[in-house]
């Protein structure tokens, strides 16, 4: 019961959150609603197993993922803060979060390696949180919102040609999507 209830608390903080996103089918926040509430589901059905086995292979699979997913959520953040110059006034789309009011291109840093370090997080904390305790329901959750997570990375890439054009093209190009030299 205590997890229905989590479920649905947890579930009005991200509508609440996505609340503007979700009017626009076209907006890469609308993708992302989807895959929060995916990986929630998932995190509310492992989380009475998170400590059980500490030492077996899926543990240890899980906690690597879910330690590492620090690293690009830590170093996409502090470079969109300092370098990416937010400004409410210039990026008027409703659906964005404040972070995501960039008005510069950020290409170095961690965004020199890949263009989506905040989705790159996302990924590997869904995945960190499937093998708490895999299961073939957790498989179907955490490959849904993978690819719901692929689709916000799409959304998100339209914008920002639309936003910064053919310099973002060109930054396509030269880098990968989530992770440096492969995908």
């Amino acid at each position: 019961m205590w997890q229905v209830i989590v479920f649905v608390a947890a579930s009005l903080v991200i509508s609440y959150i996505s609340r503007r996103s979700l009017a626009n089918l076209r907006s890469h926040g609308f993708y992302r609603f989807f895959a929060w509430e995916l990986m929630l589901a998932l995190l509310v059905l492992n989380v009475p197993h998170w400590f059980e086995n500490p030492t077996a292979w899926y543990q240890v699979i899980a906690w690597f993922l879910l330690m590492a997913c620090i690293l690009p959520l830590v170093l996409g953040m502090q470079a969109l803060r300092s370098r990416g110059r937010q400004d409410a006034h210039s990026r008027t789309e409703p659906e964005l979060l404040g972070f995501e009011r960039t008005t510069n291109l950020v290409t170095d840093g961690v965004y020199h390696y890949i263009r989506h370090p905040l989705y790159s997080s996302l990924f590997l904390l869904d995945w960190g949180i499937f093998f708490k305790l895999p299961s073939w329901l957790g498989f179907l959750l955490a490959g849904a919102a993978a690819l719901l997570l692929v689709a916000t990375a799409r959304a998100d890439e339209a914008e920002c040609i639309a936003t910064f054009g053919p310099a973002y093209r060109q930054y396509m190009h030269e880098t990968h999507m989530f992770i440096p030299y492969i995908l």
